[in-house]
This record gives C-alpha cells, structure tokens and sequence, in this order.
C-alpha cells in the first residue's frame, strides 16, 4: 500500500463529493519507460502485453508484471489535490507583513456545490488567478495586491499540501484498455454528465458516454477521443477525510 497525491479538477471534485465518481482514466504511463509505443496484447506465448521502448526494443510482460508498473495499485490511497485558497489572515501595520498560518490548524477553503466559482477553477494557475479577481479582499488601505496574488488568491490543484486535503481514494481495481471501450456503466462512474449527441438523430437521446467523452476532450484535447488511446482505469471507493485521517495512515 502506497500513499500518492492525485488532481483532480474542481468538476470532478464535486463528482466526488456527490457520490457521482468512483472511476477515473488516465492515459497510460508504465513505470521506467518514456516515450514508449506501439503498445497492444502480445502474440509472444507466455506472455499477455507488448511494447516498443523509445530505443525501438520489444518489451513483453505478463499480465501481472505490467500492473505492477502502473502509478496506481490496488490498495494505494489517494489524497486528492484541488483548487484552494486560504480562509484568513491577518495584517500588521507595523511589519507590512501578511501573518496567515501555515499548518493543520489553517484556515482554508474549497469549491463546493454551493460556490458558483468552482465553475471558474481549473487546474492551471491561469485560471485560478482569473477566478481570484471577484475574491481578492484588502482588511487595510496599506495592502493592495494585483488581482490573482494576494494572499487569500485561488491557488491551483498542484500547490495543495497532503495535510489540507479533504478527500481520501482507496484503489479497489486497475484496468489496461482502450480509452473507447468504456462501457455505459463506467461513463457514469466516471461523473461523466448524460448529454445529447449532436451526431445523433435522435436530439432527446442522452448518454453519460458522450458526456464522458466530451469530458475527455475538454481535459486532454479534440484529437485525443478519436485516437483512442491506451489508458489505465482506476476504481476506487471514496473517503471524506484527511488521507492522515485515516487508520495507518503510511
């Protein structure tokens, strides 16, 4: 059982919360290998994955063997990484100094069903700067700060520390597939919305597939559905809680 951080953006987060998301994909990643390709079932008898290293050299692997190189086990917890921002602070004329504490003890907030920001928060610090514009608030005319730097900013998914996480995943299965083998099923635990498809002829027909795939291409790119790429599916139940929180915590 390992402990790792995991970032999810602010829709997701509410998925999550909501009881909505229990699965996420990710494109594939094997562990000591970059830049590998032409990945696929292995026709080498014995053995059940294949790939070409970035050096052009076959790699086989049994089933087993290749799950043991993904980032995710089962069993690994997963504490997740948001937008956030800190709840107070306090000036002092004296020092011009910004005193905001800096441990378990902080306050701090998040994106949650009832803050229409959570709509403006994404993972890039673009985006968080932007939604710290209607935020940003001064307690003394001697502190004025850029909108998106002052301290009580949105800070983006990847600056959240383990202690401030909220969010717990215990890995249930890990699965190797192609991105558009997803099931129905699946979509929806991914949180994925049930949409209408424009390609369809039926306007009132909706599915948490397409809505899947939309979330897809929002995330990783327009090109990237139609590629249909090898990605690793990760279940996992949910846990409202400090991953520190928990019993043997590592």
């Amino acid at each position: 059982m390992t402990d790792r951080p995991v970032l999810f953006a602010a829709p997701m987060v509410l998925a999550l919360l909501g009881g909505r998301k229990t699965q996420t994909r990710r494109p594939l990643k094997i562990a000591g290998y970059k830049g590998f390709f032409q990945f696929g079932p292995s026709d080498t008898r014995g053995y059940d994955w294949n790939f070409r290293r970035a050096d052009h050299v076959w790699e086989d692997y049994r089933h087993g063997e290749l799950l043991s190189l993904l980032p995710f086990q089962v069993g690994d917890r997963l504490w997740v990484r948001e937008a956030w921002r800190i709840g107070a602070w306090h000036y002092h004329n004296s020092e011009v100094a910004i005193d905001y504490r800096d441990g378990p003890d902080k306050s701090w907030r998040f994106v949650d069903e009832t803050d229409q920001l959570s709509r403006l928060i994404d993972q890039s610090r673009d985006d968080a700067a932007k939604a710290d514009t209607s935020l940003n608030y001064m307690t003394s005319r001697e502190a004025s700060w850029p909108p998106g730097e002052g301290p009580c900013r949105w800070r983006p998914s990847i600056q959240m520390p383990r202690w401030a996480s909220r969010l717990t995943l215990t890995v249930t299965d890990v699965r190797v597939q192609r991105l558009q083998d997803i099931t129905e099923a699946d979509a929806k635990a991914e949180g994925a919305d049930a949409i209408g498809s424009e390609n369809r002829s039926d306007p009132d027909e909706r599915r948490h597939h397409w809505g899947f795939q939309h979330l897809w291409e929002s995330i990783n790119g327009p090109e990237t559905w139609g590629a249909n790429p090898w990605v690793t599916a990760t279940s996992f139940t949910v846990h409202r809680n400090n991953i520190d929180q928990m019993e043997g915590a590592a």
